[in-house]
């Protein structure tokens, strides 16, 4: 499957025109890679590619798009199937989203039916027909589009109303307005009555059949019209120049914005998309965790005044479906949202920023086991337009790429308004007491720091009471059933639980093996921390902020603005407190486990734990504040701790690519990984033994086969799980080979026993 190019396309159509192609080729919504062929319908004009269509397949019917149009089909024309039915009015994918999603299923080797409908809204997913019809919108009067709103001092609900539609030309929908401003008739009528504005009817979003609506305010346009935005902070030379760089970059180019924590790499997006929309472009943002989200879009709604569209998976399928419409018809023209994002059609797509860009949650890790980072760097190319990935500790690979010239590598090495870079300190705790995992020296700190009206940030990337609950008197272990893994205490709950597999028992009163009462919790996560704490600090606001106590709706933004605000002293939580919030108040970071990604199993372990501590060490110390950062450690001899402290993130990064050089791992090499899984034990390995042989035979020339073995966890869910690595030099011997193998593959695997997968570019091992 080879990417079509814009003069292929416009070949095509030229084609169509002059000979009537006959036969269209479908992608349907099913786990198989070719495309089908159809009649299309009969005194109908030829589906748009694009299009979704609803197709007679096998005994029953299914949903499919129309990926090409060809003359000729290579089944008989009595045999050849006609299509059913065109569900919508016209294609619901642009061309070059399209072709990036058929791009992305050729390089991840994914079937392109199933990756066209994963990147679809729901609703668009079902083989229902759509509608547009007219819906009641107001716009701004041309005699008063040259007037100003000075009449209306005294009338701040007109006025904010007349600034949102001020700010659509073509009109906003009457439903968009209540949702911003909440019940606004009154308010229109005395608009129209003063000639200022005209009721209009607005074509429907495209492809929904939801009730008439739109997304919630987008606070730009409401903080414009209630007195405008806040004066913007003046960029220092490093700024200017990353700045500059890209905005005089002619079409694609692709920009690392490598910047210490705190060095205003946000400020710099901010007016990077402020010049994009002045050129009337739209700007796509991805960052890699919905709990960022909110922060960067109030931020960006006060200095930015355009239509926002957040997209992420905690939105309901409503409210996502309609930030997707509003982003496809270009109406939304800043598009803020996690890594699915990267499929959103954007019409009038002008710069792309990839936030965070190390963060591993950019890559899926099942189904569609895509990269939404280097998607980005593709999709930019199609778009013809920059793109910025920007991090304080940027991936290797990334690094890597700057170094051989592909990226320009843009620096911020200080912290913006003169604040200074935190302190670090090691606490070696060997043979030193600890209070539930809480050094002397820490505990010593903290008070000093609280009692400055300052507050405490403390990193434990565990959640729950303690990860194992022992008996003391016979040594039995909480193991889950289901799982190579001990069961976590949540002692809140009252249960056991699986963190691998989410299963829950009741805690138990008595061991179940010797019926003891003396059941004792070994080690300790943010749950038994917070109890220590409060007793070590009575009186004193804390907060935890993990996965256990920020599950409902809005919580963890209630939780992080409440912090930001400096009511709470002490903080306390997992990796998801630790990634890009801006905590002013914060002076002291106390991280006090993280020996574990000293010494991991998997290559890219240091790597994840220098990240980590230096994206938690961001944290400490912003404007006048100097900030404190104490790590505890069994190793603090280790050289790569010692050199990521004392010289900083980007001397480790060279050290660690020189180890992955000598040893030829990424980026030195690509890899794929083939994972199987079965509940009878020895099914996956013997599907890899097989596959591992087949490699042979397909002459892998000089393709590394390591393998297969049992994953680190090797039953998980009460499935056994193993996998089989494939590394090269080069990209292009590693790929041929995998589109060699991956239908004998198929052909042989045909067991429901058994599940298989290929990942392409894989970040993370079983």
């Amino acid at each position: 499957m080879e990417l079509m190019s814009d003069q292929d396309r416009q070949r095509l159509v030229s084609a169509a025109g002059a000979s009537s192609p006959t036969v269209v080729q479908v992608a349907v919504a099913a786990p198989v890679s070719d495309l089908f062929d159809y009649r299309p319908l009969a005194e109908q004009p030829l589906p748009e590619i694009g299009r979704r269509v609803l197709v007679p397949f096998g005994r029953g019917r299914r949903l499919g798009l129309v990926a090409a149009w060809q003359q000729d089909s290579r089944i008989a024309a009595t045999r050849l199937k006609t299509i059913l039915a065109y569900l919508d009015e016209g294609p619901v994918l642009q061309p070059e989203t399209f072709e990036l999603i058929r791009w992305a299923a050729c390089y991840y080797q994914y079937p392109l039916g199933e990756a066209i409908f994963s990147a679809l809204p729901v609703h668009l997913r079902r083989a229902t027909t759509t509608t547009s019809k007219p819906r009641k919108g107001w716009r701004l009067n041309s005699t008063a589009k040259a007037a100003d709103d000075s009449g209306l001092a005294r009338a701040p609900r007109q006025r904010a109303l007349l600034a949102l539609i001020r700010a659509q030309p073509e009109g906003i929908l009457e439903t968009s307005l209540r949702e911003q401003l909440g019940d606004c008739r009154s308010a229109l009528q005395a608009l129209q009555a003063k000639g200022l504005i005209a009721s209009c009817l607005m074509p429907a979003a495209p492809a929904t059949a939801i009730a008439a609506t739109s997304v919630p305010a987008t606070a730009a346009a409401t903080t414009a019209a209630l007195g405008g935005s806040p004066r913007p902070p003046v960029l220092n030379a490093e700024q200017r120049t990353a700045v500059e760089a890209i905005e005089h970059s002619a079409g694609f180019g692709c920009f690392l914005l490598d910047g210490v924590t705190g060095s205003g790499k946000t400020e710099v997006y901010i007016r990077l998309i402020n010049r994009a929309l002045e050129r009337d472009r739209q700007v796509l943002v991805l960052v890699p965790e919905i709990g960022l989200t909110p922060q960067l879009a109030e931020r960006f709604a006060h200095r930015i005044s355009a239509v926002q569209a957040v997209l992420h998976s905690g939105l309901g399928e409503r409210e996502r479906e309609i930030a997707w419409h509003r982003a496809a018809s270009g109406q939304a023209r800043l598009v803020l949202g996690t890594r699915s994002a990267i499929f959103t059609p954007l019409p009038d797509l002008g710069l792309l920023i990839v936030d965070e860009e190390h963060d591993v949650s950019l890559k899926q890790q099942d189904g569609f086991r895509y990269s939404a980072r280097d998607l980005a760097v593709r999709r930019a190319q199609l778009s013809r337009c920059p793109v910025l990935l920007g991090s304080a500790t940027p991936s290797l690979e990334t690094l890597s790429n700057a170094s051989r010239g592909r990226y320009q590598h843009l620096r911020l090495r200080q912290r913006a308004g003169g604040a200074q870079a935190p302190r670090f300190l090691l606490a070696d705790v060997r043979s030193q007491p600890l209070i539930t995992g809480l050094s002397h020296a820490l505990l010593t700190r903290m008070s000093a720091v609280i009692e400055a009206g300052n507050q405490v940030l403390l990193f434990l990337n565990r959640r729950g009471f303690a990860p194992v609950l022992t008996c003391h008197d016979c040594g039995w272990i909480s193991v889950c059933q289901h799982c190579d893994a001990r069961m976590t205490l949540h002692r809140n709950q009252g249960q056991l639980v699986c963190h691998h597999c989410g299963d829950r028992r009741a805690l138990p009163i008595q061991c179940p093996y010797c019926e003891s009462p003396d059941l004792r919790p070994l080690g300790q996560g943010t749950e038994r921390v917070e109890d220590s704490l409060r007793q070590r600090f009575p009186g004193i606001p804390l907060a935890r902020i993990d996965r256990d106590n920020t599950r409902r709706k809005g919580e963890l933004e209630r939780l992080l603005n409440a912090a930001r605000d400096g009511d709470y002293p002490i903080l306390l939580g997992t990796q998801m407190l630790a990634k890009g919030h801006h905590l002013p108040g914060v002076t002291l970071v106390g991280i006090l486990d993280l020996d574990h990604g000293l010494y991991g199993s998997d290559f890219r372990a240091t790597e994840r734990m220098a990240q980590l501590l230096i994206q938690v060490a961001g944290r400490a110390g912003r404007a006048e504040r100097p900030g404190t950062v104490l790590v505890q450690t069994r190793h603090p001899d280790h050289p790569l701790l010692i050199r990521l402290l004392r010289q900083g993130y980007g001397a480790f990064a060279a050290a660690a690519l020189a180890e992955r050089a000598e040893a030829g791992l990424p980026p030195f090499s690509f890899q794929v990984l083939l994972r199987a899984d079965s509940r009878i034990e020895q099914l996956a390995l013997d599907f890899l033994h097989n596959a591992g042989a087949l490699v042979q035979t397909l002459e892998p020339g000089p393709v590394e086969i390591w393998g297969p073995a049992p994953a680190s966890m090797e039953r998980r869910a009460g499935r056994y799980r193993a996998q089989l690595l494939l590394q090269a030099r080069q990209r292009a011997p590693l790929h041929a080979l995998i589109g060699r193998l991956l239908p004998a593959l198929r052909r042989q695997s045909n067991s429901h026993r058994l599940r298989w997968s290929i990942d392409i570019d894989p970040q993370e091992s079983l």
